[in-house]
């Protein structure tokens, strides 16, 4: 598995396939949101946390369809499904490749966006808690929905649309936490809510997609 997830991360920096793409896109959504609805502080604050929310959920949308599609395309994947390692495990590492290569550098470079869009002190470290929480969340169901498109060329689109439903919770609960934080309010219902989504996602959704892979496989 720690093979795989090295070679994953290398394709990935070679490529760029989702490092800088999905660093750039949410940095061009913390600067282009002031232009459009102005320069007022108070008003930045209070759509902050949706709006750091919704750049984090986009930018990890854009590599997702590199997930499987690589693989499929030059029989790697073919050989992973023939191989010891169980398609669970498989679907795990990629999920994992996909979050410390979007996700956790989104969620490093989150305060920086946070203070340009003057969010209140007091929601800083409950961002930085929430996309900790709910990322990996938003890897592994991207990695379920592009099981589901393996296969399908130009899949891209109906990936965005299998998928985009299915993060609505995550993106609910985590912006909720932040709203919250930042007006020193008690944030446990939606923390707990979030967490529950991310712990039943990892449960769940490993086995789900490593059943749509081989059935794409057949």
């Amino acid at each position: 598995m720690m093979a795989l997830l090295l070679r994953d991360l290398r394709l990935a920096f070679r490529s760029g396939g989702g490092f800088g793409l999905a660093l750039a896109f949410f940095l061009l959504v913390a600067v282009l949101v002031p232009l459009g609805v102005g320069p007022d502080g108070a008003t930045l604050g209070r759509i902050a946390p949706g709006i750091l929310w919704v750049g984090a959920l986009l930018s990890c949308l854009l590599s997702l369809d590199r997930v499987f599609a690589l693989d499929y395309e030059d029989g790697s994947l073919d050989l992973l499904a023939a191989s010891p390692m169980p398609m669970e495990g498989v679907v795990a590492v990629k999920a994992l490749a996909h979050w410390l290569v979007t996700g956790l550098p989104l969620t490093a470079l989150s305060p920086l966006l946070a203070l340009m869009l003057n969010l209140p002190p007091g929601g800083f470290l409950w961002l930085l808690a929430t996309l900790l929480v709910g990322t990996p969340a938003l890897s592994i169901i991207g990695a379920f929905g592009a099981a589901l498109v393996v296969g399908i060329k130009r899949g891209g689109l109906l990936l965005s649309l299998l998928v985009l439903p299915l993060y609505v919770p995550t993106l609910i609960f985590g912006a909720e936490v932040v709203r919250r934080g930042a007006l020193g309010m008690s944030v446990a219902t939606p923390m707990v809510l979030l967490a529950a989504v991310t712990l039943g996602s990892l449960a769940t959704l490993p086995f789900a997609a490593a059943a749509a892979i081989r059935i794409s496989l057949r």
